[in-house]
């Protein structure tokens, strides 16, 4: 059994879509409509330096995952048995699985970007090699009850989220206790309670596009379970500011029986993951 899993923001990088865009040009010239800029001169050439600007990472991976799997299934028409993304991937598995079209999906995901754009004085840090037990007693130690797990990706790696001077306060006691971490380059505390504030905006705009039901199963961000056809508002919703639960959502797509796991877009952050998750 199949699984294609689309990846999030992080994946992004210069050249990416590369001849994807002239194949599926349909989908190219939506892009741009929608978008009103060029989606193919910003993915290849990036002559502004947007392409690392949440506004335009985000809709551009969206639109590269989803010439990637246009691709993937024109090479190989096997039906995955199930999908997942991590972060703005969702998106990808929702649209391969059914629940709208190229032009929905990607209205929504630039809302989404458009909203969380907006927020600043937070950022994230990649924990490595650290047990969800000792990063938990090193933020209590320091007292620093403000700092949210944003991403659960794997035993060896687990990203946290909060404003920049609890931030400082944790990579200070990471670096006196030798725990290893990476800063993100991020304008916000994504998947934090700093992004809470959007969730019902979100929500709103959610309920304005029009979901049709679900033709493979799709797992969920926010708890590793699989998407029903009534809660999609909700969970899209709740996904801003909640955990991505990473690690979770391989075992479980392992546990139905998922035993190829095929990354869907730029680069191979999530084979790396899963290959340290299995």
């Amino acid at each position: 059994m199949k699984a294609y899993i689309f990846p999030g923001q992080g994946s992004q990088r210069q050249g990416m879509g590369g001849e994807l865009f002239d194949e599926f040009d349909f989908y190219t010239r939506m892009a741009d409509e929608i978008l009103g800029y060029s989606i193919k001169e910003l993915c290849l050439n990036d002559p502004q330096r947007q392409l690392n600007n949440t506004l335009y990472t985000q809709p551009a991976l969206f639109t590269v995952n989803t010439l990637c799997y246009l691709k993937a299934i024109q090479d190989d028409p096997t039906p995955a048995a199930c999908l997942a993304g991590h972060s703005l991937g969702e998106y990808n598995a929702l649209l391969a699985a059914g629940a709208f079209g190229f032009d929905d999906g990607l209205r929504i995901v630039h809302k989404r970007a458009q909203l969380m754009s907006g927020v600043s004085g937070g950022g994230m840090a990649a924990v490595i090699d650290c047990d969800i037990g000792r990063l938990r007693a090193c933020l209590d130690q320091g007292g620093l009850d403000g700092i949210d797990v944003a991403n659960y990706n794997s035993d060896s790696q687990i990203v946290i989220a909060g404003l920049q001077p609890d931030l400082a306060a944790a990579c200070a006691l990471f670096d006196q206790q030798g725990i290893v971490y990476v800063p993100l380059k991020v304008s916000a505390a994504f998947h934090s309670r700093q992004i809470a504030p959007l969730k019902e905006t979100f929500a709103d705009f959610l309920r304005g596009i029009r979901f049709a039901p679900l033709q493979v199963p799709v797992l969920s961000n926010i708890d590793a379970a699989f998407y029903g056809d009534d809660n999609l508002v909700e969970r899209l919703s709740a996904q801003l500011c909640s955990s991505v639960m990473w690690k979770d959502s391989v075992l479980k797509m392992r546990a139905t029986g998922v035993t190829r796991f095929q990354e869907v877009g730029p680069g191979d952050v999530l084979t790396k993951l899963d290959g340290k998750i299995l």
